[in-house]
C-alpha cells in the first residue's frame, strides 16, 4: 500500500510516458553500451517490481526494453520480468483477499472455483493471448481461485511470449512512435484475439472428437421411435417422463418391477405410514402428561401393516401406468438392457431413441460378513413383508433409515438394540444433533451400540446372534430378527451399462455433469443411481434437468446447482437441515456466525407437549444471508421450508423476520430464530443516548 501511494503521490507515473521513454532513449542506450549487465538487472528489477505491484505502465516498460537490448535479449527479459512480477501480483491477491472473497462469496464461486480446476489452464491461457484484457487485473483475479501457483507462472510465460515479442519488436522502433494507440493494427489485435480463442475452440474440439470416438462405434438409426427412454419408473423416472410428454415429445418409460419405485413401495411412503402407528403408541403411553389416566392399548402388528399397504394402494394410483398412459408416456413392463446409446431393447422388442434416460435408482446394500447367510436378515426392501411383530429387533446402522425404523419398532413394542461403527447416530449431523437423538432413544429404552464393528453373524440352536468388536472386546447380542440399514447402492449393473464401460464414481453411482450428462451425449441420469442425493425430492430435481436437455440434445445445456438442498430424518424428536452444518463449514474453512432458538419456551411446542430441540441459523458474518440451517424438535421437517425458500431465493432472516406468522403456530419459530439475529445486532452503544433522549422528551 505504501509503495502504490507513493507511486501516486510522488507523480512516478510521469516516467512511464511514451514523451520520457522517447526524451531519455539515447541516454539510457548509452548506458546501456558501457554496463548492459547493469542496466539488464536494473531493467529487470524495475519490470518486476511495476508488474507485481500492478502499476499500469506495462506497454510502455516492454517498448522501452525492446529499444535498449533489441528482440533477443528484449523479449528473454521482459518474457521472464513480466511472468515473475505477474506471479507476484498473484501471490498478493491470494494472501490478502482470497480467503475473504471464498469464505464471503464461496457458494456462488463454487462453478467457477469447478470450472478453474478442470480447465484453469486453458482459460489463462486464452486471456493471456489477447491483450484486450488487463493483465494486470487477470493477475489479480486469478489469484482469488484454486488455480496453483506453478501452473499460473508457466501458462502467463507462455501464453503472453507472442505478445511480448510483438511489443518489444516494437519498440525496436520506439523512436518514430508516435502514439501508443497506434502501435499495433486492428488486425494484429484481431489476430491476438484469435490465437486467444484458439484454445478454447481446440478445447471444444476435442470434446467434439472424444464424442464422437465414443459414439462411432454405434450406428446411428435414420429414424427414432422415441425421443426419450426413461429406464425405472421411481421418482426421478416418473417426473422426467412427465416432463418430456408435456413437452408433447414421445416418451417410453420401462418398469421392471412396480411404478412408483423405491419410495412409494418399500421407502418414504410406508416408512412414514409405519413411523405414525408407532407415534400413536408412544402417545397413548404418554397420556398422562395429557391428563388423561389409565390410557392403555395393544398393537394389532398385522393391522399395523396392512395400514401401511393401504397408505400405499391409495397413493399408487397417482403413480399407475393408466395415469401416465393418459398424460402422454408410453408405458412399458419389463427388463431394459441398453445395447447402444441409440437403442433400447425390452421383451424382445427393440426401442431406438434420441436420448436415454437413466432412473433406476439404488437398493439396500448387503454387506459380506461371515455368517450373514445364517440369519433370515431384513432390508428397508423385505421388512414390509413382516406380519409378526419382532420380540427383539436389531437394526444394523445409525444412519436415517436404521434410526426411523429402530424408534418406530420400539414404539410398537420390539425390544431394539441399535449398533454402528461410527460413535454417534446419524454421523452426517452436528455433535449436538446427534447426542439430543441418542439421549431421547436411551431414555425411550432403546439399547445404542455405537463404536460396535461388525464382526459375525451366526445361529446356534435356533438362536440368532451378531458378534461385534468394541474397545478390543467381543460383544454378543441374540436377537429375533435383523435389520440391516447400512446404506443403499445404485443399480448400475444388468442392463448394458457395463459393456458401454459405462464411467462410474468411487460411490459406485452413474458419472454425471450438473446438467445430468454421463460419458456418452445423449445418455443421461438422475435420482439414487446418479447420486449424491439419495432423496426422492433431489431425484425429481435431478429429473427436471436430465429431461429438459436429453430434449434439448445439446443444443442448450441447463445446469443445477445444489445451493439449497434439505432433508430430514422423521425420527422423535426430527431432524432437518439445509445447507451448511456448523461441522461442515468449519471443516471447509467458511466462517459463519450462529444464531440459535431454544424451543423449550415457544408457545406452541409448550401446548403440544413437544417443547424440545431448538433452531440453529449459520449466516455470513456481519450479515443475514443465510448458509444452513439445522432443526431439531417437533415437526422440523415442516419447519425448514420457510428457510428453504428463502435461501433458493437468496432471500436473509430479515424477511424471514418481517413476515407476519400466525400465532400460536410452529412456524412461528422462524421468526423468533431470524428476531434473535437482529436482537443480538441492536446498537447498544447508543442506548444510554436513546434513554437521554426520551427522558427529555417526557419533560418537554
Amino acid at each position: 500500500m505504501l509503495a502504490i501511494s507513493l507511486y501516486f503521490v510522488l507523480d512516478l507515473g510521469q516516467f512511464l510516458t511514451l514523451d520520457y521513454a522517447q526524451s531519455r532513449l539515447a541516454e539510457i542506450q548509452n548506458f546501456r553500451d558501457q554496463n548492459f549487465a547493469l542496466t539488464a538487472f536494473v531493467y529487470f528489477v524495475a519490470y518486476v517490481t511495476i508488474a507485481a505491484l500492478s502499476i499500469p505502465g506495462a506497454v510502455i516498460i516492454t517498448l522501452l526494453g525492446g529499444a535498449i537490448f533489441g528482440l533477443l535479449w528484449g523479449t528473454i527479459l521482459v518474457s521472464f520480468a513480466s511472468s515473475i512480477g505477474a506471479t507476484l501480483a498473484f501471490l498478493v491477491a491470494r494472501l490478502l483477499l482470497k480467503d475473504w472473497v471464498q469464505s464471503r462469496f464461496g457458494e456462488y464461486l463454487a462453478p467457477i472455483n469447478k470450472g478453474i480446476e478442470r480447465d484453469g489452464n486453458f482459460y489463462l491461457f486464452s486471456i493471456r493471448m489477447v491483450p484486450l484484457f488487463p493483465f494486470f487485473m487477470v493477475n489479480l483475479l486469478m489469484g482469488l481461485t484454486p488455480i496453483r501457483t506453478i501452473s499460473f507462472y508457466l501458462v502467463s510465460q507462455a501464453g503472453m511470449l507472442l505478445g511480448t515479442a510483438v511489443y518489444v519488436n516494437a519498440g525496436s522502433e520506439l523512436s518514430r512512435i508516435t502514439s501508443l494507440s497506434g502501435l499495433v493494427s486492428g488486425s494484429v489485435i484481431f489476430s491476438f484475439v484469435l490465437l486467444g480463442l484458439f484454445p478454447l475452440i481446440g478445447k471444444i474440439l476435442v470434446n467434439a472428437v472424444q464424442r464422437n470416438k465414443i459414439m462411432k462405434r454405434f450406428t446411428r438409426p435414420k429414424r427414432f421411435d422415441a425421443n426419450v427412454v426413461v429406464i425405472g419408473a421411481g421418482s426421478a423416472g416418473l417426473v422426467a417422463s412427465l416432463i418430456v410428454a408435456g413437452a408433447k415429445a414421445n416418451v417410453i418409460l420401462i418398469e421392471k418391477h412396480k411404478m412408483g419405485g423405491d419410495c412409494l413401495n418399500t421407502g418414504c411412503v410406508p416408512s412414514k405410514s409405519l413411523l405414525r402407528s408407532g407415534k400413536i403408541m408412544s402417545y397413548i403411553r404418554r397420556a398422562e402428561e395429557f391428563g388423561i389416566d389409565n390410557a392403555s392399548a395393544d398393537v394389532n402388528f398385522v393391522a399395523v401393516m396392512e395400514r401401511v399397504q393401504k397408505v400405499i394402494a391409495t397413493i399408487e394410483p397417482h403413480d399407475s401406468v393408466e395415469r401416465f398412459t393418459s398424460l402422454g408416456v408410453e408405458c412399458v413392463s419389463g427388463d431394459a438392457r441398453i445395447e447402444s446409446p441409440y437403442a433400447v431393447t425390452v421383451e424382445g422388442r427393440r426401442i431406438t431413441t434420441r436420448s436415454i434416460i437413466l432412473a433406476t435408482g439404488a437398493r439396500p446394500f448387503v454387506p459380506d460378513i461371515s455368517g450373514l447367510d445364517q440369519v433370515d436378515y431384513l432390508t428397508s426392501d423385505t421388512i414390509w413383508s413382516l406380519r409378526e411383530l419382532p420380540p427383539r429387533l436389531l437394526v444394523v446402522g445409525g444412519g436415517p433409515i436404521g434410526c426411523e425404523l429402530a424408534q418406530a419398532f420400539h414404539n410398537l413394542g420390539s425390544v431394539v438394540t441399535q449398533v454402528d461403527m461410527a460413535s454417534v447416530l446419524l454421523p452426517k449431523e452436528d455433535p449436538e444433533v446427534s447426542e439430543l437423538l441418542m439421549s431421547k432413544f436411551r431414555e425411550d429404552g432403546i439399547n445404542l451400540l455405537t463404536d460396535h464393528r461388525l464382526v459375525s453373524f451366526g445361529n446356534t440352536g435356533g438362536a440368532s446372534y451378531m458378534e461385534a468388536e468394541h474397545q478390543g472386546s467381543t460383544v454378543r447380542v441374540e436377537f429375533d430378527q435383523v435389520l440391516l440399514a447400512i446404506g443403499r447402492k445404485p443399480n448400475v449393473e444388468g442392463f448394458g451399462l457395463e459393456e458401454l464401460q459405462m464411467p462410474l464414481t468411487p460411490q459406485g453411482s452413474v458419472q454425471i455433469n450438473d446438467a445430468m450428462q454421463t460419458a456418452y451425449p445423449n445418455i443421461y441420469a438422475c435420482g439414487d443411481v446418479a447420486g449424491p442425493y439419495q432423496f426422492t425430492h433431489m431425484a425429481s430435481f435431478q429429473a427436471w434437468f436430465a429431461a429438459l436437455n436429453a430434449l434439448l440434445g445439446g443444443l442448450w445445456r441447463s445446469r443445477a446447482r445444489y445451493n439449497a438442498v434439505p432433508w430430514a430424518t422423521f425420527t422423535d424428536p426430527e431432524v432437518a437441515r439445509v445447507g451448511l452444518s456448523e461441522t461442515e463449514a468449519q471443516a471447509q474453512g467458511i466462517a459463519f456466525e450462529i444464531t440459535r432458538y431454544a424451543l423449550d419456551q415457544h408457545d406452541r411446542s409448550l401446548t403440544d407437549g413437544e417443547a424440545h430441540g431448538f433452531i440453529k441459523v449459520l449466516t455470513v458474518p456481519g450479515k443475514d444471508r443465510i448458509l444452513g440451517v439445522t432443526i431439531v424438535g417437533y415437526h422440523a421437517g415442516e419447519l425448514i421450508g420457510e428457510f428453504v425458500f428463502a435461501m433458493t431465493h437468496g432471500m436473509g432472516l430479515k424477511k424471514i423476520a418481517a413476515v407476519t406468522h400466525i400465532y400460536p403456530t410452529l412456524l412461528e419459530g422462524n421468526k423468533f430464530a431470524a428476531n434473535a439475529w437482529r436482537s443480538a445486532r441492536l446498537p447498544e452503544k447508543y442506548f444510554p443516548l436513546m434513554e437521554k433522549y426520551f427522558r427529555w422528551q417526557r419533560r418537554s
